[in-house]
């Protein structure tokens, strides 16, 4: 099983959507001790200087963009669990995407799909996605091949 005390959500802008924030609000109810950390829009640059701060010292940095790894759910999954114990702080960039400073430090670039996403949308996939390794590693019937 995932501990989702070792994962962290770090996302750029706020959900203003009523049924994103619905979804999301359902899947952390089933991801307990997982969080998210909520960080101001305001450019690329500071964004990622933002993104810095917020990170501890013990975490790994996962970036999403559109030129990251992209795996499928099973293979997502697999690398969440050979990750172990790691801390890990997924972070989502605001409309503009993520600086390259940060892709840089990143210790992994992950992709949700080749196709660009609305940052509260990305936000509302990566959680389900997380909840579905959870299926996928516990051999659940969320997740069917």
């Amino acid at each position: 099983m995932l501990n989702f005390n070792r994962i962290r959500l770090i996302a750029v802008g706020k959900v203003r959507k009523s049924w994103i924030r619905e979804g999301i609000a359902l899947l952390l109810k089933r991801l307990p001790g997982l969080s998210i950390l909520e960080l101001r829009d305001g450019g690329m640059e500071r964004e990622a200087g933002a993104v810095l701060l917020a990170i501890k010292p013990d975490e790994q940095l996962v970036v999403l963009s559109e030129e990251g790894e992209c795996l499928t759910s099973v293979k997502f999954a697999q690398k969440l669990s050979q990750l172990g114990s790691d801390r890990l702080a997924f972070v989502i960039g605001g409309a503009g995407g993520i600086d390259a400073s940060l892709k840089e430090k990143a210790a992994w670039c992950l992709s949700l799909s080749p196709m660009t996403f609305p940052h509260e949308l990305a936000r509302l996939i990566l959680l389900e996605q997380i909840y579905r390794a959870q299926s996928i590693l516990q051999g659940g019937p969320y997740h069917r091949e």
